[in-house]
């Protein structure tokens, strides 16, 4: 938004889960008084989305609390909420709080924002589906699923993560065909990720005692979070640039020095974390592919980490035999009573069978944004307004956000923020990641 001299009075946000809240909180921290801000939600709740609408207390945030304020500029926000509520003492910490919990800090975060803003207009909340947007002579129009419209100067897409379709004969946990199942009957859960610890703490809750067994490409689990300090380092010391495998080598040669000197290999990758973003964008685009197709899941599952009460229930899951990971895939599924897998092993081509009640898919969120299942990102793609980033894990947008359509024109009306942005950002999942982008698009846009 260089150049951008007249300060944007109306904006549209398309989502209101955490993102959207997020984003609506930092514009509000504006004194403009002709400042408008709507926030368009399709669920019945804002400020929840996929991953803060469980209820299930066993569903921990994967972030200690330290580091989950809404405010770029108040990180202890959050941490204080759950202070002044009781909900947490300062002898506890780290906290992984309950995601639910997350929820209602969003959710009272914005209430307290519509009240405060009642009586000046500024903020408006439609709770519908929002179908399109079109540029517009002077902005944008939104359509939405009741048949009406809702214009301004310019929108952002807020819509976060998008779960890939459920593979085959396998099903979503919570979806409707998430039926009531024998308690002791064995299950196959495609993936070993947080998607997968996640089902395995529902299907606990439920009850549910048979075996599981994830298989991934890799069968690799999470890490758990320790308490610890993040190593100091400076954008000098970091080869940007460079190609995949001179910075992994340079990275494990970092861990290796700092993990003689007593340094736990999580102080390394968490004091690279102010980087991740800087490290992406200069890489060149065949690093990119590589890291995505050969080296992220290594990257997931000692960045994305599980909270320590949590891994304790998996390891204890694994030791005895309750939860077997496998590096593999499915090759053939053969419907019966209950079905007949066959996943052929990683490392071994062996072919083995399996008889399962039932399969979930946990393989994660969508892998190719044209497949999104969200109105209002399909059209944009079909109308060439937007197009996939090149490596089609979300929408290819400029580092100030706003989105590319498919001749490569740079929109000054639509932007998207959060995991959209991927592809541009990479590390856009996390609130300390997504709420520092927000706070640089509301400057930006705010003049």
């Amino acid at each position: 938004m260089t150049g951008r001299t007249n300060p944007t009075r109306s904006i549209i946000i398309v989502g209101g889960g955490a993102s959207g809240v997020v984003l609506a909180a930092h514009l509000l921290k504006s004194p403009n008084p002709d400042l408008r801000v709507t926030l368009i939600e399709k669920r019945p709740h804002f400020g929840q989305g996929i991953a803060y609408s469980t209820l299930l207390s066993a569903h921990v945030l994967n972030v200690s609390a330290a580091g989950m304020s809404a405010y770029a500029d108040d990180p202890g926000n959050f941490w204080r909420w759950l202070l002044e509520r009781g909900l947490a003492t300062p002898e506890q910490a780290p906290v992984y709080a309950p995601r639910s919990l997350y929820a209602r800090y969003l959710k009272e975060l914005l209430d307290d924002l519509e009240t405060r803003e009642r009586e000046t207009g500024r903020l408006r909340l439609i709770r519908e589906e929002s179908l399109s947007i079109t540029p517009t002579a002077s902005g944008v129009e939104v359509a939405l699923a009741n048949g009406t419209s809702v214009v301004a100067h310019l929108a952002v897409l807020a819509t976060g993560h998008d779960e890939q379709p459920a593979q085959g004969h396998a099903i979503r946990m919570g979806s409707e065909a998430d039926t009531a199942l024998d308690p002791d009957s064995r299950i196959l859960v495609l993936g070993t990720g947080l998607s997968m610890v996640d089902a395995f703490l529902s299907l606990e809750q439920r009850g549910h005692r048979g075996d599981i067994i994830a298989v991934s490409r890799r069968g690799l689990l999470p890490s758990p979070h320790r308490k610890g300090n993040p190593i100091k380092l400076d954008v000098a010391d970091i080869p940007l640039g460079t190609q995949l495998s001179y910075f992994v080598g340079w990275f494990r040669d970092l861990i290796r020095q700092n993990q003689k000197a007593g340094v736990d290999w999580r102080d390394v990758v968490d004091g690279l974390r102010p980087f991740n973003q800087k490290i992406w964008q200069n890489w060149p685009a065949s690093a990119k592919r590589r890291f995505v197709e050969h080296t992220k899941a290594w990257w997931d599952i000692h960045r994305h980490r599980m909270a320590p009460e949590v891994y304790a229930r998996v390891t204890e899951a694994v030791q005895s035999g309750r939860i077997r990971p496998l590096a593999g895939r499915v090759v053939g599924v053969t419907p019966g009573d209950g079905f007949a897998v066959e996943v052929q092993s990683r490392h071994t081509q062996r072919l083995e069978t399996f008889g399962v009640a039932r399969i979930y898919d946990c393989s994660g969120i969508v892998r190719d944004i044209s497949t999104s299942s969200n109105s209002v990102v399909r059209s944009l793609v079909d109308r060439g307004l937007a197009r996939p980033d090149p490596l089609r894990i979300g929408l290819d947008v400029s580092a100030n956000c706003e989105i590319i359509a498919a001749d490569g024109t740079v929109s000054r009306k639509i932007l998207a923020v959060g995991p959209l942005t991927r592809g541009t950002f990479f590390e856009i999942d996390a609130i300390p990641d997504i709420r520092v982008q927000c706070a640089r698009l509301s400057k930006r846009l705010l003049g």
